[in-house]
């Protein structure tokens, strides 16, 4: 009957969640309702979970199915990460994708033709200039992968910090020098709320356009339209310092940065303006299909939230 007793769930919407947080030795469980961390002086934490857009689980966390369910429930990406974030190892989908923004996604992909136009779109976005016409997609990442070796050296050059390469061993992490480690952070905490909203806005994060093959191709290809405009020169500001706790500084660097700059508020539209580059309608969802989010007549939860039952 508890159960029964408590307000009904309404999920904040994408835009409007702070970014992330992380947690780091501790029992994340639900206690009456509340989504809290626990260690052995008791409750440590109490998070709101449902206005937070993707919680990152550092070594030294486990997590109960109830505290697994609410955070499926409203929304909120759950991603078991190495220390510092810089290591992703599994991530909880927090709504059930829509079948219907999967079916258009892939179709998108799956066709040659409209699957250009929708990297055209990108780069345009990302260069703020058309693509060079006559180009296929690969010969696109080539020229792509160029700019961006050139942006490195000259944000390197910015902020007076040692560039070589961008170049890093993920089994020896301490190995690389600190501006890699500084934009290893950094992107990883920009990947972590890219799929939050890939997640919450009913797509597949595998189904990638200019990246292919990877688990969260769709993430890093919608993540590299803001990357550098915000966490890149972050990672080189932080690193030019040469601080003793680099991909620290970068995680709380991130976070205020995620807020002033309300980058959340345009993650889902941009998806939505890639996409339509294709040309094609999105399908109409079958009668029969689950409806989007956990039913509220503000209808303010996005189109991936899981709904109950």
């Amino acid at each position: 009957m508890a159960g029964n007793l408590l307000p009904p769930l309404k999920p904040l919407p994408m835009k409007d969640r702070v970014s992330m947080i992380f947690v780091q030795y501790g029992q994340i469980d639900v206690q009456d309702g509340a989504f809290v961390v626990i260690d052995k002086t008791g409750v440590r934490m109490h998070i709101p979970v449902g206005s937070v857009a993707c919680i990152m689980l550092e070594p030294g966390t486990r997590v109960s199915h109830a505290a697994v369910h609410l955070a499926s429930t409203v929304g909120t990406l759950l991603v078991w990460v190495g220390e510092s974030g810089v290591r992703l190892y599994a991530s909880g989908q927090p709504g059930g994708a829509r079948a219907d923004r999967l079916l258009y996604q892939a179709k998108l992909a799956l066709d040659d033709e409209l699957r250009l136009k929708v990297v055209r779109k990108m780069y345009e976005l990302r260069f703020q200039e058309p693509a060079p016409a006559r180009r296929s997609v690969e010969q696109l990442r080539g020229i792509e992968g160029a700019r961006v070796r050139e942006t490195y050296k000259l944000l390197a050059k910015q902020y007076g910090v040692e560039w070589r390469s961008r170049n890093y061993d993920s089994k020896e992490w301490d190995a690389a020098d600190i501006p890699n480690r500084c934009l290893s952070a950094a992107t990883s905490c920009l990947y972590g709320i890219t799929e939050a909203a890939v997640l919450a806005a009913g797509y597949a994060p595998a189904v990638g356009f200019i990246h292919t093959g990877k688990p969260l191709s769709f993430v890093y290809d919608i993540a590299d339209l803001f990357k550098f405009e915000t966490v890149v020169p972050l990672a080189f500001r932080i690193a030019a310092k040469s601080p003793p706790q680099p991909e620290r500084e970068v995680r709380l660097g991130c976070r205020d940065l995620f807020r002033s700059s309300k980058i959340l508020a345009k993650i889902i539209p941009t998806i939505e303006d890639v996409l339509s580059a294709g040309g094609i309608s999105p399908p109409e969802a079958p009668p029969e299909s689950v409806p989007p989010a956990i039913p509220n007549p503000e209808s303010i939860g996005e189109a991936g939230h899981r709904t109950q039952g």
